[in-house]
């Protein structure tokens, strides 16, 4: 999985106070938990999460206090409910050793023969929660159709998973081939017509 480095420093303060003091002056407070000690906590410039936040892809995360670096995946994220602007983030530390789970968007490959055909494709989870070591992470889960007919559902059990784990049910939907409006109509007109006797001339 690719990584982004955040450069920012540590906190010694962590009240209301200089918490506003931060956000005013355009850096957002942190907090990294999950490590040996106590919680970490940072701040950074707002612009430096711009590409771990605002982006459909996920990224590990090496935070950069000084000669400090921590390897960290994003855990929650606050935003202000009229300006949009970051509050607050949390991170989780990541261990070599230790498995995390983390959700994954899915990229779909190949040409459902269901879709030309005049199918619709309908994704019904753009994202997948996996399981794995941090250097096993995927950037995302290919999720190939190919071998999807009109009608057909592509389920969790039928993706090709390597040093990682899916934590979905086996009956999980990723995403199926609904009969489009105008493939339903014609096959309707179709087997109408078939039904219809032909008109002596």
């Amino acid at each position: 999985m690719k990584s982004i480095t955040i450069k920012g420093s540590e906190r010694e303060s962590v009240g209301k106070v200089s918490t506003k003091a931060l956000r005013n002056a355009g850096m957002v407070p942190c907090v990294v938990y999950g490590g040996d000690q106590t919680a970490i906590h940072f701040s950074a410039e707002e612009k430096a999460f711009k590409n771990l936040v605002y982006t459909p892809n996920v990224h590990t995360v090496v935070i950069e206090l000084g000669d400090k670096k921590i390897n960290a995946v994003l855990q929650d994220i606050q935003f202000h409910p009229v300006s949009d602007r970051i509050l607050h983030i949390d991170f989780y530390q990541l261990y070599e050793d230790k498995e995390i789970t983390l959700e994954v968007p899915i990229k779909i490959t190949g040409n459902s023969k269901g879709v030309m055909a005049g199918g619709v494709l309908n994704i019904n989870n753009r994202k997948l929660k996996v399981r794995a070591l941090p250097a096993n992470l995927p950037d995302f889960v290919e999720v190939n159709i190919s071998h999807l007919e009109m009608g057909n559902k592509l389920y969790v059990t039928d993706i090709t998973t390597d040093n990682y784990k899916l934590l979905h049910p086996d009956n999980t939907v990723v995403c199926q081939v609904r009969i489009s409006r105008a493939a339903m109509k014609a096959a309707q007109e179709a087997a109408k017509a078939a039904k219809t006797p032909a008109k002596k001339k």
